[in-house]
């Protein structure tokens, strides 16, 4: 019997804790066990397909450790970063994804893991039926790891069983040619309807919270689904390709309704601190458990938490720009709402998602344990002509900080160790997708169930319904109104989640909805040119509290500055990236995409 491969050695070698899990799996020692042995025992199997998950499962803002999935939030208008996708200097080189070397920790060393996995347990004495929910969780990432890299390239190698490791023949058999893009997506599909056939909707031990569940699987079938439907790559609007995007997503919603899952009560931070909630289809976890195995913590909180009070404070600063994009209290844009809009007093009667996600001058931010703390971001004068933060230190760089999913409970001695979740598809995702697709297909009852999700996220948002319970929405809109609504939805709803950036790449809306613009900032400054001290800070905090609009009236002017030395600017060669040189030169067999000179059509 040939000795456990890699999976195994690693699990061992690393301490592994099984990362989505609370409870740190009992440690074992298998390093030196043949696959026999473990593939034919549901403990050893189990640590092994934990391990799987451990090398796939995306983090915080939906980072899957590829090239762009770390910067997503800064190629959109939602955090300005300069990059050479916004800049429009995108090589060849730029995205490596596909892989330049014989690597574990990339995308095909991942997906070979995989691979020998489902090679081994099927290998194994199980029974059948636990080998099939072995598998499935297997075939999930392996879906994963596909549709990561067939919405960067098109049509990629599809490779399903585990290729030869050394040897001549082993550089012959990794000479494969590019797969369809469409091949690329139906196998995607295929693996997810195993997924879907073979895990429960919900698994009945609470030790299995955040594995795969078939109503996952199908959440997943419906965001590649719709996808694969959207203009980038469907040109020519084939509408069976929404109809199956539709038809999975309302699998999703019945296959979700049964395993419990459904729109938490409120949008706010509970949804993210409250374990095991209705909201998380699909979960990575985290934990502050020491033990022998280690602890898996997320460091999202203290890179967004002001310096000032204790955080780092230096990232995931909003822009204006994404201030802005918030509709008001009734669901209507500034030009049409019932409220008055006024920039002076930017942060009154917004859609309640504003309050929850984006923190300004003057807000309260119950954080680290300070349910009264009160931010202040504004400058005053330190003579006639200069300006002083009154941020402590490192003043934010937009004038606003990230509210979201921050748990005010922590403490500065918690806050490195925070074990907040990362909820990587929410309900309200899968409501979305169904009503993306149900415009899409154009029928009378499917757009009316396009309100009808909208209008339910929307009310659990604490929108106005006003007079017509439609929430800010119009009745009769057309379908290039509900997409626009759609859209807009999803920008607000899923701000700073990693989506913003696929979706108008997805929709073909780069260029049309951010080229040209400069990110902005929000400046807040004392109106009083002197006496050239911080005159506001005794009295600010009681005043805010008494009238924090008459606080702005009386003591602050608002402005804006640029935070882009330059214009963004996408170009079309962006919605299908370009195959890095070193890709093939290793494999002759690589063809580049023709947006990039190459032969290979990524829409086939």
């Amino acid at each position: 019997m040939k000795k456990i491969f890699i999976l195994i050695t690693a699990t061992c070698v690393t301490s592994l804790m099984f990362s989505r899990c609370k409870k740190v799996l009992d440690k074992q020692d298998i390093g030196n066990f043949t696959a026999s042995e473990v593939y034919n025992d549901s403990s050893t199997t189990k640590l092994s397909v934990d391990y799987l998950y451990s090398q796939n499962q995306p983090s915080w803002f939906g980072n899957s450790a590829g090239t762009i999935s770390g910067q997503l939030s800064g190629l959109t208008e939602e955090q300005a970063s300069s990059s050479v996708f916004v800049l429009g200097t995108l090589t060849t080189e730029s995205v490596t994804d596909i892989g330049t070397a014989n690597s574990s920790s990339n995308a095909y060393g991942k997906i070979r893991l995989l691979n020998q996995f489902i090679v081994d347990v099927n290998a194994g004495t199980m029974d059948p039926g636990m080998k099939k929910r072995f598998i499935s969780q297997a075939l999930f990432w392996r879906a994963y790891r596909y549709f990561e890299l067939v919405k960067l390239y098109g049509g990629v190698p599809l490779i399903l069983t585990p290729l030869p490791e050394v040897g001549p023949e082993a550089r012959a058999a990794a000479l494969l040619p590019r797969n369809k893009t469409s091949e690329v997506f139906a196998q995607i599909v295929k693996d997810l309807d195993t997924c879907i056939k073979y895990l429960p909707v919900k698994w009945p031990a609470a030790a299995d919270y955040g594995r795969i569940t078939s109503a996952a699987a199908a959440s997943m079938l419906g965001r590649v689904t719709v996808t694969y439907a959207s203009p980038q790559f469907n040109p020519t609007n084939d509408i069976a390709r929404w109809t199956a995007a539709y038809n999975a997503s309302t699998l999703a919603v019945t296959l979700c309704g049964q395993g419990g899952f459904s729109l938490f009560p409120k949008f706010d931070y509970t949804m993210w601190t409250t374990e095991r909630n209705s909201e998380s289809v699909l979960v990575t976890e985290y934990n502050t458990v020491q033990t022998d195995n280690g602890i898996n913590t997320n460091t999202y909180p203290s890179n967004t938490i002001p310096k000032s009070v204790g955080g780092n404070g230096t990232s995931n600063q909003p822009t204006w720009d994404m201030a802005r994009a918030f509709l008001m209290k009734d669901g209507k844009d500034t030009l049409t709402s019932k409220y008055p809009y006024s920039a002076q007093t930017f942060y009154k009667n917004r859609d309640p998602r504003f309050e929850a996600t984006i923190a300004y001058n003057g807000d309260i931010w119950p954080v680290l344990g300070n349910s009264n703390y009160r931010l202040w971001t504004y400058f005053y004068y330190k003579s006639a002509s200069t300006t002083a933060t009154t941020e402590l230190s490192t003043a934010s760089t937009t004038g606003l900080y990230l509210k979201k999913a921050i748990d005010p409970s922590l403490t500065l001695a918690t806050l490195p160790y925070t074990g907040t979740d990362w909820i990587e598809i929410r309900y309200a995702e899968v409501l979305l997708n169904q009503a993306e697709a149900a415009v899409e297909i154009g029928n009378i009852g499917t757009t009316q169930e396009a309100y009808t999700n909208i209008v339910a996220i929307r009310k659990r948002a604490g929108i106005d319904p006003n007079t017509d319970n439609l929430y800010g929405l119009t009745a009769g809109m057309t379908h290039d109104q509900l997409i626009a609504v759609i859209m807009k939805e999803r920008q607000t709803e899923f701000a700073f989640e990693g989506k913003r950036y696929w979706d108008l790449r997805r929709r073909n809306l780069l260029e049309s909805t951010l080229n040209g613009k400069k990110r902005m900032a929000v400046i807040v400054t004392s109106n009083i040119n002197g006496p050239f001290v911080d005159y506001l800070l005794p009295t600010r905090d009681g005043a805010a509290t008494t009238n924090l609009d008459a606080v702005y009236s009386t003591n602050f002017k608002v402005t804006t500055k640029s935070l882009d030395s330059s214009p963004i600017n996408y170009t079309p060669n962006q919605y299908f990236f370009g195959i890095p040189t070193a890709s093939i030169t290793n494999n002759i067999n690589l063809l580049q995409n023709n947006t990039w000179g190459g032969p290979f059509d990524p829409l086939q």
